[in-house]
């Protein structure tokens, strides 16, 4: 159901009437986000350019008692970015200003709508560099990244989004507009209260703009592709890189199926014979580069791998980085739905997992490719099914349930990047316990006690 003609109409004197859609069939690609299996009409949709907008919105709605959810690109992969019935989409991608670069700070100020690929092509034009890479980054946006705590490739070196964050400007739930953390790299006034909206999935402020820490830019990188015979040596030569105190940019990992789909998909000359593959990068001063390459390909050997490849140019590096990120698009051509998860355990309890996952797949007779950031213990398990098949739906959520439980009994998280939303609520008290998962449910009802901003995600 759209909204009130009133309500469409005020909406339209805020944001202009080419900025508000209302008709059922303009506002289907905004019922869903990456999930794909998450969907619902909203009542509206709404496009503001400015914080002042934003803010003026977000008052209208409360004035009316309507819901707001924030979107931006929809690329998330929780459900987080799914309407509520009758909400207000409030989508900020025409807030994509890069508003300044500061080489002196080694600082980037973007607007919330900003794509994340172009902030960090906007720092390498100084000689810097933003590290955070989600799959997405292409057309994932510098909002939602923060509304997720994105990670990426390069998570394992260089940490998520939360760790470039120095400053955010936010609209709260009544309207008002606060700016919290700073350029100063050392600040300890008070609570980190940007820290509380990092990761939040929209629940307790809409991000309209961010201040950003970067890097110098590394001076070297070498890309190896380590090729092997059983998954679990994979998994255990990821720990013994760990255990051997070397700290890659990039240490990911791709089962046979996901090596089969990427290279019929991507063609860039992977092997489909072996059962797994781990993308291995270095990066930083060329003598350290060189050293930990080389220390790398003697661990991956000594852990079963039979072949080991040294990219030879940059061309080939960024062939096989580019194989990597394609893994969920190259999964999602082989059935009709796809559910890409998202568990991390501990490191050492890597070939652990990885088996178990195996296990449980064939023991529900299901198909699973699973790829994913195995140096920080982050893997995605990607179901490819069919929506329409109710029992084999019912043995995908049992082999789902089976999955985390394991993940948590490993000593694990239910997500490592994607977030809660709606996909993951039902896990979130069974990962915290019932203090922690009150107490965040205290502040949501502090910050936004009329429930307003993105209703139904992380909690009921």
């Amino acid at each position: 159901m759209s909204l009130s003609k009133s309500a469409v109409t005020r909406l339209s004197e805020i944001v202009g009437n080419s900025n508000v859609l209302f008709r059922p069939e303009d506002l289907v690609p905004y019922s869903f986000d990456g999930t794909a299996v998450l969907r619902q009409l909203p009542g509206a949709v709404v496009f503001p350019a400015t914080t002042a907008e934003v803010a003026e919105v977000v008052r209208f709605a409360r004035s009316t008692g309507t819901p707001v959810v924030t979107r931006g690109s929809g690329t998330g992969l929780s459900g987080g970015s799914v309407p509520s019935e009758d909400c207000i989409v409030l989508c900020l991608v025409r807030m994509d200003t890069i508003l300044q670069v500061d080489p002196r700070n080694l600082t980037l100020r973007a607007q919330a709508g900003a794509v994340t690929l172009k902030i960090d092509e906007a720092a390498a034009e100084h000689g810097l560099f933003y590290p955070p890479d989600p799959g997405s980054m292409k057309i994932s946006t510098i909002g939602g990244n923060v509304a997720e705590n994105s990670g990426g490739l390069r998570g394992l070196k260089y940490g998520v989004t939360r760790d470039y964050v120095m400053g955010l400007e936010v609209v709260l739930a009544d309207g008002r507009v606060v700016r919290l953390g700073n350029a100063c790299v050392k600040d300890v006034a008070g609570y980190s209260m940007k820290d509380l909206f990092i990761g939040s999935e929209g629940t307790l402020g809409v991000v309209t703009e961010v201040l950003l820490k970067l890097l110098p830019r590394p001076a070297a990188r070498r890309t190896m592709l380590a090729i092997y015979e059983h998954m679990e040596d994979a998994a255990e030569t990821v720990s013994a890189i760990i255990a051997a105190r070397i700290i890659p940019c990039t240490l990911e990992f791709l089962d046979q199926m996901t090596i089969r789909c990427v290279e019929a998909f991507a063609k860039i000359g992977l092997p489909t014979d072996c059962a797994a593959l781990l993308l291995m990068e270095t990066d930083g001063h060329p003598a350290a580069v060189f050293d930990e390459a080389t220390q790398m390909e003697s661990i991956a050997k000594a852990h079963g791998a039979r072949e080991v490849k040294v990219a030879a140019s940059t061309d080939e590096a960024m062939k096989l980085a580019t194989a990597r990120r394609s893994a969920f698009s190259a999964l999602a051509r082989m059935r009709p739905t796809t559910i890409l998860e998202d568990v991390t355990v501990p490191r050492s309890e890597l070939a652990r997992m990885v088996a178990y996952i195996a296990e449980t797949a064939a023991r529900h007779h299901l198909q699973v490719g699973t790829f994913g950031h195995m140096g920080d213990g982050n893997l995605h398990p990607t179901f490819l099914t069919d929506e329409r098949d109710s029992e084999e739906m019912r043995r995908v959520h049992l082999a789902l349930d089976e999955i985390v439980a394991k993940t948590l009994e490993l000593g694990g998280t239910i997500t490592g990047e994607h977030g809660v939303g709606l996909a993951k609520k039902p896990w979130l008290r069974q990962q915290l316990g019932e203090a922690s998962h009150d107490l965040m449910k205290q502040v949501r009802q502090a910050l936004d006690p009329k429930g307003l901003l993105n209703p139904g995600k992380l909690f009921d």
